[in-house]
């Protein structure tokens, strides 16, 4: 395990860092961001009986609270349940919250066995942060109360039980912990890594994900005035040269097959269309740009990254009878259910 992991480090070891854009966050609560697979379909299964689940008795993980700089010590089943609160919402179905809790479950060993092998000094001996612009998001059950209400019985028994048939279970390939991404919709493909972040993951891939088109803002529309473009533009890229001519201040010059545009021109410089939705706080980096008058007018496709598992459409899979293996093996292809 160690030798395969030193070489996962390696690859892209910021994209361990990069948190979905969950349903729901402490840091913006306003983003509330039958047929059995085989190795055939390229799913291998290790570790599973379906008469009889594994005995899953992990150690706790370790988060760094902050606020107080105190670590809690998390049971991995109250860490995996206020992952998936804080991720999903509880009306997404059963299947598609199974599939939340063994991605957030592989997330979170991925991320413990990487501080085991390069321990981040920020996280004082902690293996993550609740700390969500750095980190998956996480709620304890005090949090979830407080976020889901009268809804709290019902919800929180429903999440619970979509985690616990699951809990034994991560998704591996090679050996390894994969880089367990997800989003909340895509522009109706999800992206590869490779387009997203600059290095190619062999599971992390374009997939067919177009059931996210009729998500709820899967297209939401900016307008921003002059003054407000240019000074947000020459903020995220000093020294760039915007001339007079407010069209050609943000222009897009090419977009990947699934919508994310991967060159823009910023006046005299060319940018990432990451670099532009950081700047411009975008929901995605596929969009478009259309000028109106002394306005600018942004029309972007999906929210979050693209990368990884797309929520809506593990949702929209749910509702038409996908499993969550099933789910998982179309978002993560290629990859193993293992026993943790």
């Amino acid at each position: 395990m160690k030798k395969h992991l030193a070489a996962a480090l390696l690859l892209i070891v910021s994209v361990t860092l990069i948190p979905a854009v969950p349903a729901l966050t402490k840091r913006t609560p306003a983003n509330v961001k039958g047929v059995p697979l085989t190795q055939q379909e390229g799913y291998a299964v290790s570790g599973e009986n379906t008469a009889e689940k594994p005995d899953f008795n992990a150690s706790p993980y370790k988060v760094l609270d902050t606020e107080s700089g105190q670590i809690l010590e998390v049971s991995v089943r109250d860490y995996v349940i206020g992952a998936v609160c804080a991720e999903m919402p509880a009306s997404f179905g059963k299947e598609a919250l199974k599939a939340q809790a063994v991605a957030a479950h592989t997330y979170a060993e991925r991320q413990r066995l990487r501080e085991q092998e390069s321990p981040t000094p920020e996280l004082c001996g902690a293996d993550f942060s609740d700390d969500t612009s750095k980190y998956q998001g996480f709620f304890t059950k005090d949090e979830i109360k407080e976020r889901f209400g009268d809804r709290f019985d019902t919800d929180y028994a429903k999440i619970s039980a979509a985690a616990d048939e699951v809990l034994p279970y991560i998704l591996t390939y090679d050996n390894v912990p994969i880089i367990a991404a997800f989003h909340s919709m895509s522009a109706g493909f999800t992206e590869s890594a490779e387009n997203a972040w600059g290095s190619p993951v062999e599971y992390l891939v374009e997939v067919d994900s177009r059931s996210d088109l009729t998500a709820p803002k899967f297209r939401e529309e900016r307008r921003f005035t002059a003054a407000e473009l240019k000074a947000a533009l020459e903020a995220a890229f000093d020294g760039a040269v915007l001339g007079d001519d407010m069209t050609s201040w943000l222009n897009v010059l090419t977009v990947s097959d699934s919508g994310t545009v991967l060159e823009a021109s910023v006046g005299d410089r060319t940018v990432t269309g990451g670099q532009v939705r950081s700047a411009l706080d975008l929901r995605s980096a596929a969009f478009d740009v259309r000028y109106e008058g002394d306005e600018a007018v942004i029309t972007t496709k999906g929210f979050g990254h693209g990368v990884g598992m797309s929520q809506y459409g593990a949702d929209a899979m749910a509702s038409e009878g996908s499993s969550w293996r099933e789910i998982l093996a179309h978002y993560y292809p290629n990859c193993t259910i293992t026993a943790a």
